[in-house]
């Protein structure tokens, strides 16, 4: 019973993969998500649904459209192995649960934020603005998570990234940090209460300096547009819940954790 449950969820979020790629590509366009029907970017064929299985028709299609025979970009299959993995991650962490719902709808956001950022540097407010509401009540009333924990972590989560913005700016008379990081890191500390926001920012910032750097390195560019910062605050995000709990009981057994651990 266990590995297939772990064979569904696994399955699950292979297939919601498939509809964040649509999203991802479409919502920055202001294109609807649900029309017209999956079709190919280069020729607007539709897609049949025998090449539209998550994963599996990638294989045998050789990566290429089968109408025109262009090259499908290895993103597709990417979200989709991810939201898999995701997936099938937040059930071994909260089994058949109403949690592993809220947890998972949690990191199919971040994995939309995620792309959408890489693609264009925006993190889109229909997003992250609902979302603030949203998983707030969610980390209260489902993931048990303290009414003042989660109310902390959205304002202290906002607070920090836009007082570190204000400061930046005031001091280096440029934008340093967009308004959507700090709707996101808001987003985050709602669901995730207030002991989060250390470890998602630590880890969020060796991660993006790592990159960071190493994209300056290889194309030469200058720090600021070197690469986004919402992918890392989602990626810190996903440590946090996955690896939050034992982080913190290794290294500061003292401090009190509470919620979606």
């Amino acid at each position: 019973m266990s590995l297939f449950l772990e064979i569904f969820f696994f399955a699950l979020g292979a297939a919601v993969g498939s509809f964040l790629n649509v999203i991802i590509y479409r919502l920055p366009e202001d294109k609807s998500i649900i029309l017209p029907a999956s079709h190919c970017p280069i020729c607007s064929h539709a897609i049949r649904f025998y090449d539209n299985i998550p994963l599996i028709s990638y294989l045998f299609l050789k990566g290429r459209c089968r109408n025109c025979g262009e090259s499908i970009s290895l993103r597709y299959p990417l979200v989709e192995m991810l939201t898999a993995i995701l997936s099938l991650m937040v059930y071994w962490k909260f089994g058949l649960s109403a949690q592993y719902l809220c947890a998972f709808l949690f990191t199919c956001s971040l994995i939309v934020i995620t792309f959408i950022d890489l693609d264009h540097q925006i993190i889109p407010d229909v997003i992250s603005l609902p979302g603030i509401p949203l998983f707030f009540l969610a980390a209260v009333f489902v993931m048990k998570l303290r009414f003042l924990d989660a109310f902390l972590g959205f304002l202290i989560g906002g607070g920090v990234l836009y007082g570190v913005a204000f400061v930046y700016e005031l001091i280096t008379k440029r934008e340093g940090m967009g308004g959507g990081d700090i709707k996101l890191l808001a987003m985050i500390g709602a669901f995730l209460g207030w002991q989060s926001l250390l470890f998602v920012l630590l880890v969020s910032s060796l991660a993006g300096a790592a990159v960071g750097i190493t994209v300056m390195i290889v194309r030469g560019q200058d720090m600021k547009y070197a690469v986004p910062f919402g992918p890392f605050l989602s990626l810190g995000a996903v440590a946090y819940l996955y690896f939050g709990a034992y982080v913190y009981g290794l290294f500061f057994p003292e401090v009190f954790i509470s919620g979606p651990m």
